[in-house]
C-alpha cells in the first residue's frame, strides 16, 4: 500500500518556508501580568519561480515555555479531540493537540473503518469501526502519527502532538494567531508536513515575550525544501 501523507508530496521543485513571527499584548488580568497574542505569517514559495502557492495552510507554530510568570499544565482538564470518518475522509486532515490529549474516531458512515498509523513512538489500531460508534486514542508522546485506515486506502490524515497549549495553524493566506500566552522565556517550533525533520529541527529558537512593546521586530525564518518528483 502506497502512503503517501498528502497532495502536497505532489508538488515538484523546491519550496522556501517563510515565517514572520510578530507579538502584541492583546489583555492583562487583575495583577497586572500581561496576556500576549502572538500572531504569524507563513509563506510559501516556489524557489524557481519566486511565486507564492494558491495555499499557505497547515504550517503548525507552537511555543514551548521554559520560564513563564504563571505555570503551565498540560495534563489538567485537557478536552478531548475529535476526528470524524465521514465521506471516506478524515476530518480534519490534520489535527494538532496538546500531548496527553484523547482523540476520539467517530464514524458518520454508513460501512465499517478502521483507523491505525504505524508512526514511530505513536502506533494504534482502534480495529473495526461500526457506523455510528466513537473510539478513542490518547496521545502521551509529541510527534506526528500518520493516520490511515486499511479499508478504504485513499484515507490519510495526520495528527501532530505538540508538547504545549500554545499553538497555531495556518490557515490559506498563512496567517496563525496564538493567544492567552503569559510572558516569558519559550522555545519556537514549527512543522509542516512537506518538510524533512532536520531542517525544521534547525529552526527552533528562543524568544523572550513581554509586554514592554506591543509590536516586535519580525523574525523571518526560511527553510528550504525539495519536494518528491513521483
Amino acid at each position: 500500500m502506497n502512503f503517501l501523507p498528502s497532495a502536497a508530496s505532489k508538488i515538484r521543485g523546491s519550496l522556501i518556508l517563510v515565517v514572520a513571527l510578530g507579538l502584541m499584548v492583546s489583555q492583562a488580568n487583575a495583577v497586572c501580568i500581561s496576556a500576549l497574542e502572538v500572531t504569524v505569517q507563513v509563506t510559501l514559495l516556489e524557489t524557481r519561480s519566486g511565486k507564492g502557492l494558491s495555499d499557505y495552510s497547515e504550517v503548525v507554530v507552537w511555543l514551548v515555555p521554559v520560564h513563564t510568570l504563571r505555570p503551565v499544565s498540560l495534563n489538567g482538564g485537557l478536552p478531548p479531540y475529535r476526528m470524524m470518518q465521514q465521506n471516506k475522509m478524515f476530518e480534519p486532515r490534520l489535527l494538532v493537540v496538546p500531548v496527553g490529549s484523547v482523540v476520539e474516531f467517530r464514524n458518520r458512515d454508513p460501512w465499517f473503518h478502521n483507523a491505525f498509523s504505524l508512526s514511530n513512538g505513536m502506533r494504534f489500531d482502534i480495529g473495526p469501526n461500526r457506523p455510528g460508534v466513537q473510539k478513542a486514542v490518547r496521545f502521551d508522546r509529541p510527534g506526528a502519527a500518520y493516520v490511515f485506515c486499511d479499508i478504504h486506502p485513499q484515507m490519510a490524515a495526520v495528527i501532530l502532538a505538540v508538547d504545549s497549549p500554545y499553538f497555531g495553524v495556518s490557515d490559506k493566506t498563512g496567517h496563525i494567531s496564538i493567544g492567552n500566552i503569559p510572558p516569558g522565556t519559550y522555545f519556537v517550533h514549527v512543522w509542516y508536513e512537506n518538510a524533512a525533520s532536520q531542517p525544521l529541527e534547525a529552526l527552533q529558537r528562543t524568544v523572550v515575550l513581554n509586554g514592554e512593546h506591543r509590536n516586535k521586530p519580525k523574525i523571518f525564518i526560511a527553510l528550504a525544501k525539495r519536494a518528491p518528483s513521483n
